[in-house]
C-alpha cells in the first residue's frame, strides 16, 4: 500500500485546535500546578506550550512535556534546559534549523521543514504526567499531526512520546514497540523514528550519547532527503 503524505489520525482530535489555550482547564492537577507557578514566577510563561513550527514541516519532533525551568519558563519547546542544547544543535547540523540557539525564545532560531511539540503541553509535577493527563492532551497531538499536509517523518523522544504518537495514529503501541533507533513504516502515515529522550539524565548516564542521537537524525535526513 502506498504511503500518503498526510497521517491517519484518531477521530477524537479532528475538532480540537492544534494548540490548547493559555488557560486550558482539562487537567485539574496540571492547572493547579500552573497556578502555583504563576504565583511564584509571574514573569514566566506558565501556560500550555504551543508547538514551535517552521514552514511546511516534513519532520515533527515529539517530546514528553515542558520542563519547569525550560519551556514552562520560556514558552518554546526545549528552550531553557539541557535537552534543548543537544536537540537544537543536532537539528542545526542536519539542516532542520538555522540560526544560533541561545536558549531563549527571541534568539532568532528558525526551524526548517520541521516542527517541535510535546505529548503533554503543560508542565507536570516532577516531570511525570499521569496516564489520564497524557490521554487528555492527545487530541492536540492528533490535530497537530493532521495540520501538516507534507509531514513525512515523526521523531518520538522516549517511550511515552512514542506511545502517544502511535495512539494518535489510531494504532496500538504493543504492535509498534519503542526502541532507540527503531524505524516504523506505517501504512498511510509518516515514518516513525524513535530515540531515547535527550535529557541530561540520559546523556550523563550514557543511555544516550551524542553519536547515538546524531545517527537517528542522519537516518531521518536520509528518509526525507
Amino acid at each position: 500500500m502506498a504511503r500518503s503524505a498526510k497521517p491517519a489520525v484518531a477521530h477524537a482530535g479532528i475538532d480540537t485546535p492544534a494548540d490548547p489555550g493559555r488557560d486550558c482547564p482539562l487537567c485539574p492537577r496540571l492547572v493547579a500546578f500552573r497556578e502555583e507557578w504563576r504565583a511564584r514566577e509571574p514573569g514566566w510563561f506558565n501556560a500550555p506550550v504551543p508547538s514551535f513550527r517552521g514552514d511546511a514541516p516534513k519532520l515533527l519532533v515529539v517530546g514528553l512535556a515542558p520542563g519547569i525551568r525550560g519551556a514552562n519558563r520560556t514558552g518554546r519547546p526545549f528552550t531553557g534546559d539541557y535537552a534543548g542544547d543537544l536537540l537544537y544543535a543536532t537539528m542545526i547540523d542536519y539542516g532542520f534549523a538555522r540560526g544560533t540557539f541561545q536558549a531563549r525564545p527571541d534568539d532568532g532560531l528558525q526551524l526548517v521543514d520541521a516542527a517541535i511539540t510535546n505529548a503533554v503541553r503543560c508542565v507536570p509535577p516532577e516531570n511525570k504526567p499521569t496516564p489520564a493527563e497524557i490521554n487528555t492532551c492527545r487530541p492536540f497531538l492528533v490535530s497537530t499531526t493532521a495540520s501538516f499536509d507534507g509531514l513525512k517523518a515523526v521523531l518520538a523522544l522516549g517511550r511515552i512520546a512514542h506511545d502517544s504518537v502511535v495512539r494518535a495514529f489510531g494504532l496500538v503501541p504493543s504492535r509498534v514497540p519503542f526502541g532507540h533507533g527503531a524505524v516504523h513504516r506505517l501504512d498511510g502515515r509518516p515514518v516513525l523514528f524513535d530515540s531515547y529522550h535527550c535529557s541530561r539524565y540520559n546523556t550523563n548516564t550514557g543511555v544516550l550519547t551524542t553519536e547515538m542521537f546524531r545517527n537517528v537524525f542522519a537516518a531521518i535526513r536520509a528518509e526525507i532527503g
